[in-house]
């Protein structure tokens, strides 16, 4: 495959654009050659990232088509992957046809799939995929592609984090995984970095050593920095003499965790990217917390912004439509175009297989300018980053969901449900939420949790019916499906939670880089 196509590595596969398009690409071609160009320090980046006007967003559109014509002149897979569609004269950005893991990335070999069919001999560092998709793919980044995902997040981090004297502590795992490591590198950009991987006792540790004379910053997934607070409370932890940020990522965050701990840390903020294309595609600020947790109270703005009849909650990024332009299929699966001409292995419209919406900052501002009360909280969230980069809603992944009596149950309801308002939840590890038929031929809904330590009979008997109690509470208030299934048959509620010791149950045979939260 790779032989045939070099041989055809000069072939064209994209039309001469119209007039109108044929302008518009060296213009956003030069307004992304300035983005990076004040992007190149991290003050740099905060200065853009306040300063995004709406009329850019159609020169981001017209940069990310200009990748993909660049993409079709130097990359010999792409070439061919074009070849195999109809297509004609690509006019607008939409006409290219997505990409992805089965149809692109498993299709061509990683060189034919680098810009002139070549993997350079050095500076090149190989990520692997956690293989939550069923098999770890590799992907090389080349040293320029590492350096600007390094001040992107150097520059969030500034901006997210207001910190004196930063000192990070890098718990995401290490190895091949593309988190750990490029987080190390990056922070090392704007502050002392320590990175332990995800060890209780080496971070428990420096903490100790270090003492409260710096800021902190923990990156980690969402439950580890739940395993962490839950460690140093057990270890009565001087919890009032730091000040502790967390930055999290890799999986979704319920606002009943962020809650809980926000008891302990001063801020806690996610990040959205995969390993597919890059680890920095969007950011939670002060702004988008405020508008998730609006629009869980808010039944206006949550129809107007998400639809009527929408349940879930999603989670709120913004983003640079310069680094990452973004867009939705008829599915609303999210497209993802890297911008950037260093990239070693162009991802071009590629689909990551998450569901989500995007939105325009204004839109928002009208949103919340609709309502004196909306507007006075609104002023206050963005005074601090006054970021006013476009926004992405994510739901996660279209198939992530359990169907029970025509309710669809979500495992974000599930960790709310188990999260809110119980006094166990420091005894909860992970869980996993799974369908079971029982010998009646009744199907009903399982909730595994994994413990963090033994408990006696009454403590289990307690924690688990905390957790029913709290889960069905929680799908009653959210799904009219639920609900509704409660009135026709009372025993609908009848949610089966099931306690396992570290390590047992389903969880023996799970990896701990990321949850899984649907065993099938």
């Amino acid at each position: 495959m790779a032989e045939t196509l070099h041989r055809h590595a000069a072939a064209r596969t994209v039309d001469t654009p119209l007039p109108a398009e044929a302008a518009l690409a060296p213009a956003g071609r030069a307004v992304a050659a300035l983005a990076r160009l004040v992007a190149h320090h991290p003050a740099g980046w905060r200065w853009l990232a306040r300063r995004h006007h709406p009329v850019l967003d159609r020169l981001a559109a017209a940069n990310a088509r200009s990748t993909c014509v660049r993409a079709a002149r130097r990359v010999p897979a792409y070439q061919a992957f074009l070849r195999a569609r109809p297509g004609g004269l690509r006019r607008r950005l939409r006409d290219f046809p997505e990409t992805d893991k089965r149809g692109y990335v498993m299709a061509y070999d990683a060189s034919a799939r680098c810009r002139d069919g070549r993997l350079p001999e050095r500076g090149v560092v190989v990520d692997e995929s956690a293989g939550s998709s069923g098999r770890p793919f590799n992907w090389p980044r080349g040293e320029r592609e590492l350096r600007a995902v390094h001040r992107d997040i150097a520059g969030y981090t500034g901006l997210a984090f207001p910190m004196r004297r930063p000192f990070v502590i890098n718990a995401y795992s290490m190895g091949a995984w593309a988190t750990g490591t490029t987080t190390g590198a990056a922070m090392a950009r704007i502050a002392t970095v320590k990175n332990t991987g995800p060890d209780l006792g080496k971070i428990v540790d420096t903490l100790r050593e270090f003492g409260p004379g710096h800021d902190y910053l923990v990156t980690a997934y969402p439950p580890f920095l739940k395993h962490l607070r839950d460690r140093l409370d057990a270890e009565d932890f001087q919890w009032s003499r730091y000040r502790i940020f967390a930055s999290c990522g890799g999986e979704g965050m319920t606002e009943a965790l962020r809650d809980y701990l926000e008891q302990r840390f001063v801020r806690v903020r996610s990040a959205y990217g995969a390993s597919d294309l890059t680890i920095g595609i969007g950011a939670e600020t002060r702004f988008t917390v405020w508008l998730r947790r609006r629009l869980r109270t808010d039944a206006g703005l949550r129809a107007e912004l998400l639809g009527r009849g929408e349940q879930r909650l999603p989670m709120v990024f913004q983003y640079n439509p310069f680094a990452t332009y973004l867009e939705t299929n008829e599915r609303r699966e999210l497209l993802c175009t890297v911008t950037s001409p260093h990239v070693l292995q162009p991802r071009l419209r590629y689909n990551v297989g998450d569901e989500a919406l995007l939105v325009p900052y204004r839109r928002i501002v009208e949103l919340a300018h609709a309502d004196p009360v909306r507007r006075a909280e609104f002023r206050t969230a963005v005074a601090e980053e006054r970021m006013t980069l476009p926004l992405l809603l994510l739901f996660g992944r279209s198939d992530s969901t359990v169907s029970y009596l025509g309710a669809n149950l979500y495992p974000q309801d599930v960790e709310y449900g188990l999260y809110t308002g119980n006094p166990y939840a420091a005894e909860i590890s992970r869980f996993c939420l799974t369908l079971h038929e029982d010998a009646a031929l009744e199907t009903r809904p399982v909730i595994h949790v994994e413990l963090r330590r033994p408990l006696d009979t009454a403590a289990r008997a307690a924690l688990a019916d905390a957790c029913r109690d709290g889960v069905r509470a929680h799908l009653t208030s959210v799904s009219r499906d639920f609900a509704q299934s409660l009135v026709e048959d009372p025993t609908a509620g009848d949610l089966r939670v099931q306690l396992h010791e570290p390590d047992g149950g389903p969880f023996a045979a799970m990896q701990k880089i990321k949850n899984v939260y649907l065993v099938r």
